[in-house]
């Protein structure tokens, strides 16, 4: 089943559970059947199938990077030696290892990667560019986007 065909399954009731989850991951059961106007049993049965149709994926907490001394969003344009695939797969190992990293995107047009980067200052930015970054292999160049203000940033997709 492809991903139209598994939207389409989606009742009134599948959506907005799904609304309540994104904006509120810790409801309780009691609490969600209310919100999305249902039984309990109901509202569990299905959750339970959108996590077995992997729609649902992990519960996670969000935290405020600014309050852990986190306050650097870097936005980094990577472009690539070579486009082949051990090298790409190199790089998205790379990626997958740093916990700075927070999200890489494989792009289309002129850069061949959209890393974003969170970081203490711009002093621990430049030493894991300098350090880590431009010293793969597989990395040619790389240009820096320091966000100045977060205008908009959510987890919740529309369903």
């Amino acid at each position: 089943m492809d991903s139209t065909d598994q939207f389409k399954k989606l009742d009134a009731l599948d959506r907005r559970i799904l609304r309540a989850v994104q904006r509120q991951g810790d409801l309780s059961q009691a609490e969600l059947a209310e919100k999305v106007a249902t039984s309990p049993a109901s509202c569990w049965r299905r959750l339970k199938a959108l996590e077995a149709d992997g729609i649902l994926l992990e519960t996670v907490r969000l935290v405020d990077p600014v309050k852990v001394g986190k306050g650097l969003d870097v936005i980094c344009q990577v472009r690539m030696k070579s486009h082949a695939v051990d090298a790409r797969a190199q790089f998205e190992k790379f990626a997958h290892s740093h916990d700075k990293i927070m999200e890489c995107y494989s792009m289309s047009g002129e850069w061949d990667y959209l890393v974003r980067v969170i970081v203490h200052d711009v002093r621990e930015y430049e030493e894991f560019l300098m350090r880590e970054l431009l010293p793969q292999d597989s990395v040619a160049t790389s240009a820096s986007h320091f966000v100045l203000k977060r205008v908009k940033s959510t987890t919740e997709i529309p369903v």
